[in-house]
């Protein structure tokens, strides 16, 4: 099966070419024919030399293609790119490549060989590893995963984690059911979704390592924009009979 792996980023002119660098050549190891697989730069909203970047990684390498994103927001990113690609199986990794790449070859054999309808990592499992992660955001990702898990009824440990593939013939499916949200908060609605319709899906402990030099998150805003996001969900997913 053909895959489409999109990276979307923010003002990454420092590490996009070694990044994508690394990944590329990690994909051709991994799957010697290059044309079952595309590396897609979605760039959403780049005020920097991203942008730019991507023009010449794409150069380089043919198998890597720039989606220029209207606006700003990860899960825009992600549904523009997705929307316009024309490959059985479509995810996402962040360009810090926090996700150890082995696990994408796991990612990709659950979804070809076992049949699995969608693979998301997970820090959150016994099994997974998570190095350098500082405590406070430990506690809060775990926080916030018990609220969606209590409040939406969810069985899935780790919504947040940025490493999530699927077959794309189940893409408008779930958008259509309530993965709307342009933020990051539609990584989570992938897989409240997709529990709500019922597909298969599989959780897959990982070795994570968080890039704390990179991370632009600020708890205390993205919990209260999570917080709002999960309420229009569950409404949404009642509205549709969903819950």
């Amino acid at each position: 099966m053909t895959i489409d792996i999109t990276i979307p980023v923010l003002n990454e002119e420092e590490t996009l070419v070694e990044q994508v660098g690394i990944l590329h050549t990690f994909l051709i190891q991994e799957m010697p024919d290059r044309s079952k697989w595309k590396i897609i730069i979605a760039d959403n909203g780049s005020t920097d030399q991203t942008a730019e970047r991507a023009t010449q990684l794409s150069h380089t390498y043919p198998e890597v293609k720039l989606v220029v994103v209207p606006s700003k927001g990860v899960g825009l990113a992600l549904k523009t790119s997705w929307m316009q690609s024309e490959a059985d199986l479509v995810g996402y990794m962040d360009l810090d490549l926090a996700t150890a790449l082995t696990h994408f070859t796991e990612a990709y054999q659950k979804l070809t060989v076992e049949q699995y309808d969608l693979v998301y990592a997970t820090r959150l499992h016994s099994d997974s590893i998570v190095i350098n992660r500082p405590l406070k955001r430990e506690i809060a990702s775990r926080g916030f995963n018990r609220i969606l898990k209590a409040y939406l009824g969810v069985g899935f440990s780790d919504g947040m984690c940025g490493f999530k593939f699927l077959h794309r013939k189940h893409l408008a499916p779930i958008m259509e059911n309530g993965a709307q949200n342009d933020g990051w908060f539609f990584s989570t609605e992938l897989l409240t979704v997709a529990e709500w319709l019922d597909l298969k899906l599989y959780e897959l402990p990982v070795v994570w390592t968080d890039d704390t030099s990179s991370s632009r998150v600020k708890i205390v805003p993205l919990a209260k924009r999570y917080l709002k996001s999960m309420r229009a969900l569950k409404q949404f997913g009642k509205a549709k009979g969903l819950l």
